[in-house]
């Protein structure tokens, strides 16, 4: 008997172990390691669990150009983890009876359209969020993507009739933003306050998130913000903050680890908040609806994990890890990272935000803290994602590669010669506007009217098909410009597709129908 009590004892004791969550000094290191493999300059971390701040620490640097160091007040532009609060701000005006998840998007916003009129008539308040719309994926981001001030709420809300379906309506999943600006439009119709406004006075000062703004340019305090590094020919290279001038409800807040650890605490007592939850910002109901299974995805085939399902809620992914609910999204802006992760029947919440565009970074530290949790012990999540970054980084500069090499080829043939006056001209898509083809200095040069970040030098490739290299390198999106003829042999029309597999899906350039408006410049 007594070796029995033994046995169970010895046993408890393992399990006990293998469950051990990381220590701060463990997760120091684990930290450090991220930022060295994967060249981050800055990450700030912070793990709650059951209520109680466990961990939050600012690590590095905020900027490579300062070197002020990062602490858990820096602020981070989140990204995509706005979506979230979009969704909140929108569950509070259901709360309160001013709409429903199923309201139509026509009657808040009549001059709403897509391009199929049966999916326009149909399309409501939980379709703008679920990324179920039909629409490819990042459709349209152009618009916003990587300039953000140029085509206002109502052009980019116009603009949505020209973009066609290519799926079904409600039957697959493909990640959307613009949808994402609607939903914020729709929150300040029916409010009567900015979604800035709003997101602010009902979410984040209830909540004490007073370091926290709905926007860049809404921030009282710049003297503790990171600056976004991108790395440009295996440097790392400074570059402009996402200030979100106008499209702020789909990636426009800046926040830091402390302030969403209250947001992540929120979250995980469906809307309740205050010393004993005795306040609440949204209600149980609409809490649930923001974490029910909307739109399916597709459960990763090469995950150590035991995954079942995969879905997309509304403003966050849901997906099962070894058996528990796991509750997460990403932000991506040029030059930073973000993932706020939760495990709710654990009462645990990993919020990771960095200053360098490598997911990987973000990925490898939430799991590993993750699997402290979960008793996992034997996964080195650095080793496996920087083997994995490594290796798409190979294969896609071995295409890059071939098209440069095709470029210099061209280049230093006779043959190659040929009259570039005669692709000049002014050629305009229904959604984008106008992109302008010119020569400089005896060379092909490219620029887009509403996106002046989009600006390059032209390179014939062959035939009809023109490399175009955009001026700012950090952009890693330079495409193929592939000309249409017409009966005449004249250059009529342009279709374009990114050459990297790794260019960011927001360069959505297979999107965009060029017709030539004019002749030659």
């Amino acid at each position: 008997m007594k070796r029995l009590v033994s046995l169970l004892l010895m046993s408890a004791l393992v399990f006990a172990a293998a469950g051990q969550p990381l220590s701060t000094r463990q997760i120091n290191r684990l930290t450090k390691r991220v930022m060295k493999e994967f060249s981050v300059p800055g990450i700030a971390v912070a793990v709650v669990k059951d209520d109680t701040i466990l961990h939050m620490k600012g690590y590095g640097v905020r900027s490579i150009a300062t070197r002020q160091k990062t602490d858990e007040h820096t602020l981070f532009a989140i990204a995509s983890n706005t979506k979230a609060f979009t969704v909140a701000a929108l569950g509070i005006l259901i709360d309160e009876g001013k709409l429903t998840w199923e309201t139509k998007v026509i009657d808040i916003i009549p001059e709403f359209r897509l391009y199929n009129a049966f999916v326009t008539e149909d399309f409501n308040i939980k379709d703008l969020l679920s990324h179920r719309s039909g629409l490819g994926e990042g459709a349209g981001d152009l618009m916003s993507w990587p300039d953000s001030a140029m085509f206002t709420t109502a052009e980019i809300i116009y603009n949505l009739r020209y973009l066609r379906q290519t799926s079904s309506f409600r039957t697959k999943y493909d990640y959307d933003n613009l949808l994402y600006i609607v939903a914020g439009e729709v929150v300040a119709r029916v409010s009567g306050m900015s979604w800035e406004e709003f997101v602010e006075s009902r979410i984040m000062e209830p909540l004490g998130m007073d370091g926290s703004s709905a926007s860049f340019k809404r921030l009282k305090d710049l003297t503790n913000i990171i600056d976004a590094h991108v790395p440009v020919e295996g440097k790392l290279q400074l570059v402009a903050k996402q200030e979100g001038k106008i499209h702020n409800s789909v990636g426009g807040i800046y926040s830091n680890i402390s302030d969403l650890s209250k947001w992540a605490m929120l979250q995980m007592n469906h809307g309740r908040y205050g010393k004993n939850l005795d306040k609440r910002i949204f209600s149980e109901k609409v809490h649930r609806e923001m974490w029910t299974p909307q739109t399916v995805r597709s459960v990763s085939g090469d995950s150590p994990y035991r995954t079942s399902f995969a879905t997309y809620g509304l403003g966050w992914h849901l997906t099962d890890i070894n058996g528990n609910l796991q509750v997460y999204h990403t932000g991506s802006h040029a030059g930073i990272e973000t993932r706020v992760t939760l495990l709710p029947e654990m009462g645990l919440g990993i919020i990771v935000l960095t200053n360098q565009q490598e997911g990987a970074a973000h990925q490898a530290i939430t799991n590993t803290i993750m699997d402290g949790y979960l008793g996992i012990r034997d996964i080195d999540w650095i080793g496996k994602l920087k083997e994995k970054m490594l290796k798409d980084k190979i294969e896609a500069k071995e295409i890059t590669d071939r098209v440069w090499a095709t470029v210099e080829a061209m280049r230093s043939e006779s043959s190659a010669d040929i009259d570039t006056r005669a692709f000049t001209g002014t050629y305009a898509d229904a959604w984008f506007g106008d992109v302008v083809i010119y020569a400089e200095n005896e060379r092909l040069r490219i620029r887009a009217v509403k996106s002046p970040k989009l600006r390059g030098e032209m390179f014939h490739f062959t035939a009809n098909t023109f490399i175009v290299k955009w001026d700012d390198r950090s952009m890693d999106a330079d495409a193929f410009a592939v000309f249409a003829l017409d009966r005449e042999g004249k250059p009529s029309a342009i279709t374009m597709e990114a050459i990297s597999p790794l260019t960011d899906f927001s360069y959505d350039f297979h999107d965009l129908d060029l017709r030539r408006k004019d002749s030659g410049l």
